[in-house]
């Protein structure tokens, strides 16, 4: 399937379409879509939503991307990892459906996903867009439930645009006629042209800042909005960032009729791999001794920012970071942030990516940004370097979610 199209990325959705007539329009089939857009957070927002519909005994449809350890992640039927014979078949189908067309590896996908959701029951199917939002392959539902657009900031400027209006347009793109959005925390910039692209579509918006507010208080996540205030447990996912993702989540059970109980469970039992994930168990565990070993899959300046803020609410510890990253990603944005909060940087290639960063590009731009910075030619033995003389110091592995695979697998 990757030999199907020369780029790995071109935005259109001319090639979806055709093959999803081809497969008998899935897309018309699906139980109740939510679909999410956004710069940083739709992943771990999305989580939150299919916790929380599965905490009141929903069944859920789930589409992400990129996956971190096996395809099938990207792939979840009705609450479970798509199997590997269901996988299989679906991919076969599509592929033979598609014959010699020209397609890209996402829009095949996505198609193959789509076509899974469709042929099994559920009470709602959850599509996280893979990049943008106009012309992303899961752009392909007239109708859905519900839109939520989370944080929206400078990524993917190659495809998307170099500003934070373009890019928000592009995002904006999954809105439609009628369907309610919600919106979380934006700048000004990115929250006019959501709202003058709403007020087109007749879109009634659910807005962070105007219609819902959520705060810490007390170790207590509070949520309020226009039908009362909401006591609910911490998000278990790690962070200040994590706040307006719950915010977002819960906002848009309530907007889909779930009361409390759904809105704790979505605090409650998320799990999302690689969003500062502390690692307790598995070979690099033992490998890092009493140092503490977390993993972050976040690889922009905005995540660059958030990641240093929860570095910072952390107990103090020595703090190492072993930091691999793609060579289409603004990577002194990316550590600026983290000089503050970091002792040093171990730098690695990312294994088997045609486009990673050199590791010793990677440390000439950490040291340009004021962080102490060495390379390795692998994590393990980056682990190796920093607790020969930092026994009980904090590790992070960070710069990229295709790193982040790569540990998971590494870790077993």
């Amino acid at each position: 399937m990757m030999s199907l199209h020369p780029k790995i990325i071109d935005l259109t959705l001319d090639r979806v379409w055709r093959l999803l007539h081809a497969v008998g329009d899935p897309q018309d089939q699906l139980p109740p879509v939510i679909h999410l857009a956004g710069t940083n957070g739709k992943g771990s927002t999305q989580a939150m939503l299919r916790a929380g519909l599965e905490g009141v005994g929903k069944r859920v449809h789930a589409y992400t991307s990129p996956h971190l350890a096996r395809f099938h992640e990207r792939i979840r039927l009705a609450g479970e990892l798509i199997s590997e014979e269901a996988l299989t078949e679906v991919l076969d189908h599509c592929y033979d459906a598609n014959g010699d067309e020209t397609i890209t590896y996402f829009e095949i996908t996505t198609v193959a996903a789509l076509l899974a959701f469709a042929r099994t029951p559920a009470d709602y199917t959850l599509l996280e867009t893979g990049l943008g939002g106009r012309l992303d392959a899961t752009n392909v539902v007239e109708k859905p439930a519900l839109t939520i657009i989370t944080p929206i900031s400078i990524d993917h400027t190659q495809f998307l645009g170099d500003t934070l209006t373009a890019i928000a347009g592009e995002k904006a793109g999954i809105l439609k006629r009628g369907v309610p959005c919600v919106v979380g925390p934006q700048s000004d910039e990115a929250l006019e042209v959501i709202e003058a692209r709403a007020a087109k579509l007749g879109c009634p918006l659910a807005v962070h800042g105007q219609h819902w507010h959520m705060w810490e208080e007390r170790g207590r996540f509070i949520f309020q909005d226009e039908t009362g205030l909401l006591d609910l447990p911490m998000p278990a996912l790690i962070g200040p960032h994590q706040l307006e993702n719950a915010g977002a989540a819960v906002a848009a059970l309530r907007l889909l009729g779930y009361g409390e109980a759904a809105c704790e469970a979505a605090m409650r039992d998320v799990t999302w791999p690689a969003r500062m994930q502390r690692l307790r168990h598995g070979p690099l565990v033992e490998a890092a001794g009493d140092a503490e070993l977390w993993l972050d899959g976040g690889h922009n300046p905005a995540a660059g920012e958030t990641l240093a803020k929860v570095l910072g609410d952390l107990p103090k510890r020595p703090t190492h970071l072993i930091c691999g990253m793609l060579n289409t990603k603004d990577i002194s944005g990316y550590l600026r942030p983290l000089a503050g909060v970091s002792d040093s940087l171990t730098a690695v290639s990312i294994p088997g990516e045609a486009n990673t960063l050199p590791a010793d590009v990677t440390a000439i731009e950490a040291r340009d940004v004021g962080l102490d910075a060495n390379e390795a030619p692998t994590v393990v033995a980056a682990i190796d370097q920093i607790v020969q003389s930092n026994p009980n110091c904090r590790i992070l592995i960070c710069g990229s979610l295709y790193l982040a695979g790569d540990v998971l697998k590494e870790n077993g």
